[in-house]
């Protein structure tokens, strides 16, 4: 599951530059917050390391303990022939399971049926019904006598399913299980599909099931659907039958075992691309009019899947790889056996794609979980980062093979802070069996640390055990529920090493280390000297971890010394014989830590760090720290930053340089133009912009004309505007045919500007269009372009905008820049109101009455607690 944490992560970020800013771990910038509801509890726990208070011996109460589900039948096999009411939104489904006792005799099997009319029960091939009751969401069936563990046996259900809403979660927004988009055909802009969402326990919404995720089982799909429509599910399309009303039936088996929550059904008028590897059938489901950008969107697969081969030990084992974009998707994407599900914000022209890594990694994500999380899958919901730690991970690898180790660890710190943001306001165990609720796992715990975790594990044990262990554990784990036990004793056997030390203070243990390290030397005894304090708060976090790590000292501009150090005191002091003072120190030479640390280097070793020590984040660190010093050694750093080799820290160069003078300038213009990346080039104006730099108008100009990126030409067009208003407004024309959100925020921006209300049908045309980031500047325009008409046109972009935020089917983007807008036109009404009279002044408070009522009526339908907490924001 790629969550929507990837999205949210910058939706607090809603002014500023087009690139995210990353920060080294001296300064943590916050990418992510998640504000977890409250769980009342009228006994709580003791637990004497969160709690100094003393409790009465005889009132201790048992600590909260999720366990993994009691297995009292094994699910072998599950047949659905299902057919739709799109009208009444309803699943007409017959079911046959194929079961037997887990271990003891049974005479009762308990199914989840999450809102089913049951209309039928026997056993397969038998009118004889048999007992049941079904009350909680559960349906327990009396099976007339007692089977043993050696006795299968086949239930056969008929039922009609209407699959309803009742929560959701911050990586999984709808708890739902299957929907029907746009079923009535109401909305002639929208596709009508159907599609599903298992994870965590929700297929049980549309198919009665053991909804346990160490639950494994076959499966065979019987769907019928108008002829006109595509259809998708897990395994193989064995056949398809056209029939007489019209319909057609596919028919989809799969053979290797699986859990029920991996299961997974796609209809929809779909455009299908095939491809092959290795004689595996690859197939790419998009919308029509993206076919020709079909390979693009999934980018990579083949080449992944021979990388993730190799370096698994373990060939790709399953019999195809699908994967499709659906409208209104819930998550990010999910790792369906056989067939993953994204969301429509993978599907991009392959224009838009340029310099993107998005949809590659998480086309990553999703595949590697068919090794971690389909193939060996956790046997709980607490062990969850079994399964997600390795796909965040997955993303590291594919950039360290496809474009090297810059690349990965600019990624990796992008990972860093998103977690050390969620560790601001919740911070658990890896493992978590005291969650409140399973859907809290989804958290930059499991995903981001864990693959950190695993990162650290690798650098400790080195890459040919790390692979040989994962390998291992693969093929004695196939097809079985794992706990992070099996992991560890995996890479015990191959190193001969205990590891419960790492494992207890990563997995098991809750928090990160911060440490204050500190630097000297002693001319009398020519001894360098490192002091390292743990500093985290004992009261929140493990006191003391156990850390080895590498520390290289640099007497000069060749390779340094390294030296293995092992932290595992509260204070410790470390001494090195050298001859010379050392021109720098690195701690953690690898830096691989997970951790926040702090140690107050000079400019002048910074300067050396970044000319001298090879990692990207010894060169980001330098930069960041000294970003707008105007010293000569920090402007030669700077100088030489403009030039790195790696094009994030070009880009944070730009960012962060003292730009002072026209050779400054001239070297900014010909990155504007020239730089190989396009993110690069877009900074690049826009920093120029902000110089008010009337050089840079003709690379501007060419730039609009010319570049092949949509971020470029937003960017130049930002530039332009602010130097030369009617020549924007010119190139702004040339522009309003594109569909890019970039392109139509910044034309949004200038038409706003302009106040002239004839700009007001370029809003209205692409009101559905605009997503992602550009969709903030967008809504943004119409809404301030609305104000400045009568009150009709105020009331009428009110109604739009509120009419999007309260559409939990739209992207979280645009339901966050709609709700945004609301709150920006409700201010300028108030303002307004102030110097406002008689009639004028009371519409102008109607105004904002009905938006204020409005923004209530968004907060109560928002369902993502994270976006809830922000429109907060808004109230104050």
């Amino acid at each position: 599951m790629k969550h929507l944490l990837l999205l949210l992560a910058f939706i607090g970020m809603m002014t500023g530059c087009k690139t995210p800013q990353t920060t080294v771990s001296a300064s943590v910038e916050t990418m992510e917050e998640r504000n977890l509801d409250t769980l009342e509890v009228t006994s709580p726990f003791y637990d004497p390391a969160e709690t100094t208070d003393a409790m009465p011996e005889d009132n201790l109460p048992l600590a909260p303990y999720n366990a993994s589900a009691t297995r009292e039948n094994d699910l072998l096999h599950v047949k659905l022939d299902l057919r739709f009411d799109w009208e009444k939104e309803q699943v007409l489904g017959k079911a046959t399971l194929k079961l037997k006792p887990y271990f003891y005799p049974a005479s009762s099997v308990t199914l989840d049926a999450k809102g089913f009319d049951i209309q039928k029960v026997t056993f397969e091939g038998s009118n004889q019904p048999l007992k049941y009751t079904y009350e909680n969401d559960q349906l327990v069936i009396q099976l007339g006598r007692l089977f043993n563990r050696n006795e299968q046996y086949s239930l056969y259900i008929e039922y009609v399913a209407q699959p309803a809403e009742t929560g959701g979660s911050a990586a999984i927004t709808s708890n739902q299980g299957l929907f029907f988009i746009n079923p009535r055909g109401e909305e002639t802009d929208k596709p009508r599909q159907i599609w599903s969402q298992g994870e965590t326990e929700w297929n049980s919404r549309w198919f009665p099931v053991i909804d346990k995720p160490n639950e494994r089982c076959t499966q065979e799909m019987y769907l019928t659907v108008e002829d006109q429509f595509k259809t998708l599910s897990n395994g193989l399309l064995v056949s398809s039958k056209k029939n007489a009303d019209g319909t057609r039936t596919d028919y989809w088996k799969m053979d290797q075992p699986h859990a029920p929550y991996l299961f997974m059904i796609a209809v929809g008028d779909f455009a299908v691309v095939k491809d092959t590897w290795n004689g595996i059938p690859l197939e790419y489901y998009v919308e029509p009019k993206f076919k020709d950008h079909a390979k693009r969107i999934f980018a990579y697969t083949p080449e992944l899947l021979s990388f993730f081969s190799k370096k698994t030990g373990l060939k790709y084992p399953w019999p195809k790889f699908s994967q499709i974009v659906v409208r209104d998707y819930v998550s990010g994407a999910m790792e369906n056996t056989t067939a993953v599900i994204y969301g429509e914000f993978l599907q991009q022209t392959t224009r838009d794609l340029i310099d993107n890594r998005t949809n590659e990694k998480i086309v990553a994500h999703e595949m590697f979980h068919h090794w971690f999380g389909d193939y060996v899958t956790t046997e709980s919901w607490a062990n969850l980062t079994l399964n997600e730690g390795f796909a965040n991970y997955s993303e590291y690898l594919w950039l360290e093979h496809k474009y090297g180790a810059d690349e990965a660890d600019y990624h990796l710190l992008e990972e860093w802070n998103g977690y050390f943001g969620s560790a601001q306001s919740d911070v658990h165990p890896l493992i978590h069996y005291r969650y409140a609720d399973k859907e809290d796992m989804f958290d930059a715990h499991s995903y981001n640390k864990g693959g950190s975790v695993l990162h650290m594990l690798r650098n400790y044990i080195g890459d040919e055990a790390f692979w040989l262990a994962l390998g291992n554990y693969l093929k004695e784990h196939a097809y079985k529920p794992v706990e992070v036990h099996d992991l560890r004793l995996a890479f015990e056997e191959v190193t001969g090493q205990d590891l419960n030390w790492f494992f207890d203070q990563w997995y098991f243990d809750k928090g990160h280390p911060m440490l204050n390290v500190s630097f000297d030397y002693d001319e009398n005894t020519k001894t360098a000297v490192v002091n390292v304090e743990q500093i985290q708060d004992p009261a929140k976090m493990r006191p003391v971890f156990d850390l080895p790590i590498a520390l290289d000292i640099y007497l000069g501009a060749g390779k340094p010394e390294r030296h293995n150090i092992r932290l595992n005191e509260r204070a410790q002091m470390f001494t090195f014989e050298v001859n010379e003072r050392p021109k720098l120190m690195v701690f953690d030479a690898e830096h691989t830590l997970l951790g926040v640390v702090e140690d107050n280097k000079s400019e002048e070793e910074l300067a050396f760090q970044y000319q001298n020590a090879p990692k990207l984040y010894d060169r980001y660190e330098a930069i960041q720290l000294l970003a707008y010093t105007e010293t000569d050694v920090a402007k030669a750093v700077f100088k030489a930053a403009l030039k790195d080799k790696f094009w994030g820290i070009r880009l944070s160069a730009i960012e962060l340089a003292e730009i002072d003078g026209e050779a400054d300038l001239a070297i900014l213009r010909q990155m504007a133009e020239s730089d190989s990346h396009s993110s690069v080039r877009a900074t690049a104006f826009l920093k120029l912009s902000e110089l008010q730099d009337a050089g840079g108008v003709p690379f501007a100009k060419r730039a609009i004309a010319k570049d092949s990126s949509y971020t470029v030409i937003s960017s130049a067009l930002e530039m332009l505007n602010a130097l030369d208003k009617t020549a924007a407004l010119e190139a702004a024309k040339g522009l309003e045919n594109e569909t890019n959100s970039d392109i139509l925020g910044a034309i949004a921006t200038m038409y706003a500007e302009s106040e002239d209300l004839k700009f007001l049908p370029f809003f209205e045309r692409n009101l559905e269009t605009a997503d992602g980031f550009g969709a903030i500047a967008f809504f943004s325009g119409y809404g301030k372009l609305a104000t400045k008409g009568p009150a009709t046109t105020g009331e009428q972009a009110t109604a739009k905008l509120k009419a999007i935020a309260v559409n939990m089917g739209q992207s979280p983007w645009r339901r966050v820049a709609a709700t945004r807008t609301l709150f920006e036109m409700k201010m300028h009404y108030g303002e307004k109101s102030q110097t406002a009279r008689d009639a004028e002044k009371t519409t102008l408070d109607n105004l904002v009455t009905a938006i204020e009522k409005m923004l209530e009526d968004i907060k109560s339908a928002e369902t993502e607690p994270q976006i809830k907490a922000l429109y907060e924001q808004f109230s104050q």
